[in-house]
């Protein structure tokens, strides 16, 4: 491909040295004037910002002979109410697994928060309080791990470095090289076996709602929970209940609503601790999303196939899942 096709990127050309030649590249980040006219745009890299949907949502419209959105997140939930506003045939792509590493620090991070209760420690130390605790160890605790794809495998070889018996679930039952992936419908089933839940599954039809309140109250007691997906994977309000009961302790990156209002029960919940979903904010994410932008473009620009084409969009406000 060598027509000055025109790709609009979220970061300045020279932040991506060894960009394909060929190609017309304008910077736009999701705020201030617009690069150029929105109807030459054929490859739009969406802006790694929160709210980047209303940004999506005022271009969209204009961009006529759009090809490619690729978008920096593992997750496109946020951008499937935009679907129509795309011409059919634009393949739509996510980042999956550049924030595998990132997501899967902070997942560990929280479920050894709650073993060791550093979310009471920290409650502690505010009031100048020295109050040794016994608590569980992580090491030897059975985890289910449920999204087996880049976040869930890097979250699981992580657990494996504490001893952990790791159970791993996806949404059909398979056996890789080395483990067994349970299927969603054994869900309810491998609940009561397991000390903790670590959700890094993507926002489907099949994963809204999976751990409502008969989800949960088939966990044991003093099971923990860790979500670093989506919010909407759990009823919130059952999550109150069982928290404010003591028979449960979570730990939420993300949250339904979210952001989670002022005055929200959970904010001060204790056994409930939160993170404003900061999983993939690191510093590694520029040098990641860069790396894996330079690469989708030269794929682009010589006609190949492209990494994470999650769906084409048909025209009628939805799109054919890629298989």
């Amino acid at each position: 491909m060598n027509d000055g096709t025109t790709v609009w990127l979220p970061y300045p050309q020279e932040r991506i040295p060894g960009l394909p030649g060929g190609l017309s590249y304008g910077f736009w980040d999701g705020s201030g004037p617009l690069p150029g006219d929105p109807e030459q745009v054929r490859f739009l890299v969406g802006p790694p910002v929160p709210g980047a949907e209303r940004a999506l949502g005022r271009v969209l419209p204009r961009m006529e002979r759009l090809e490619v959105v690729q978008l920096l997140s593992s997750g496109y939930d946020y951008l499937e109410p935009l679907l129509e506003l795309m011409p059919p045939g634009t393949r739509l792509a996510t980042a999956r697994g550049v924030h595998a590493d990132a997501t899967a620090e902070l997942a560990v991070t929280l479920l050894l928060a709650l073993a060791r209760g550093i979310d009471r420690f920290v409650g502690l130390q505010s009031q100048g309080q020295w109050l040794p605790e016994h608590r569980p160890a992580l090491g030897g605790k059975r985890v289910l791990v449920v999204g087996y794809g880049a976040v869930g495998a890097a979250v699981a070889h992580r657990l494996d470095a504490f001893r952990c018996e790791v159970v791993l679930m996806g949404r059909t039952r398979r056996f890789t090289p080395a483990d067994l992936v349970h299927g969603a419908a054994e869900l309810l089933g491998v609940l009561p076996t397991v000390d903790a839940v670590v959700l890094c599954a993507p926002l489907t039809r099949w994963t809204r709602g999976m751990f409502d309140a008969y989800a949960l109250a088939r966990l044991k007691d003093e099971a923990m929970l860790v979500n670093v997906a989506r919010g909407e994977l759990v009823d919130t309000g059952a999550v109150v209940r069982e928290v404010r009961s003591g028979r449960l302790r979570v730990a939420l990156d993300v949250t339904d609503p979210e952001p989670l209002p002022a005055g929200h029960p959970l904010w001060g919940l204790p056994g409930a601790l939160i993170t404003p979903h900061v999983a993939a904010f690191t510093d590694a994410f520029p040098a990641m999303s860069v790396e894996f932008l330079r690469g989708q473009l030269h794929r682009y620009a010589c006609g190949e196939e492209l990494d994470n084409v999650v769906l084409t969009t048909s025209g009628s406000g939805a799109g054919e899942r890629a298989a």
